[in-house]
C-alpha cells in the first residue's frame, strides 16, 4: 500500500508556506519547491490549491511545474533510483541494469513499486561518465556497475 502523502498536516505545512510568500514577487517557485519538499510532488489539487491562495492562474503553475524536471506530478517513492541512460553509461550496459532493478522490484520505469518505497527512473547524463554505468538511489551515486551489483545495492533500502 503507497504512503498516503495528502494528509491534513501536509496541507497545514502548506498552508504556512503559502502564507510565508503570500504577496510577495516570485513568490510560485519557492511555494512549488517546498510543496515538492511537503508532498513529493505538485499534483493538480495542490497545484489549485495554490492557484487559490496565491491568486495566480492555475494553467501558469502547471505550465511551470512541467516545465522544470525538479517537479514531479505524481508522488515519487521513498527512494528514487536513476539509472543514467547517458551515451557511456549506455554502452557499458545501463539497460541490463534497469531491467534487473525494474524485475527485482516489479516496477516500469518512470512508476513507483505498490508499497511506495521505490520509484524506477531513467535519467539523461549525471556528468559522472567515469563512473559508468552509474545509478543513484536519492542523493547516494554507485558507479562501475554490474548486473550482480543491484541486489547488494537495493538491499541497503529495503
Amino acid at each position: 500500500m503507497a504512503r498516503d502523502v495528502f494528509t491534513k498536516e501536509n496541507f497545514e505545512k502548506l498552508d504556512q508556506v503559502i502564507d510565508k510568500y503570500k504577496g510577495k514577487p516570485g513568490a510560485l517557485m519557492p511555494v512549488l519547491t517546498e510543496a515538492q519538499k511537503i508532498f513529493g510532488c505538485v499534483s493538480i489539487e495542490i497545484q489549485k490549491k495554490i492557484s487559490e491562495e496565491l491568486n495566480i492562474p492555475l494553467a501558469e503553475i502547471y505550465g511551470v511545474a512541467t516545465f522544470y524536471s525538479q517537479f514531479s506530478l505524481q508522488p515519487k517513492g521513498e527512494y528514487v533510483i536513476g539509472v543514467c541512460l547517458g551515451t557511456a553509461c549506455y554502452v557499458k550496459g545501463a539497460q541490463d541494469l534497469i531491467d534487473k532493478i525494474s524485475e527485482k522490484l516489479n516496477v516500469e520505469v518512470g512508476k513507483t513499486t505498490e508499497d511506495g518505497k521505490f520509484t524506477l527512473v531513467a535519467t539523461r547524463c549525471i556528468g559522472a561518465c567515469g563512473l559508468a554505468p552509474v545509478l543513484t538511489v536519492n542523493e547516494d551515486v554507485y558507479g562501475k556497475l554490474v548486473v550482480d551489483d543491484i541486489d547488494g545495492i537495493l538491499a541497503k533500502y529495503k
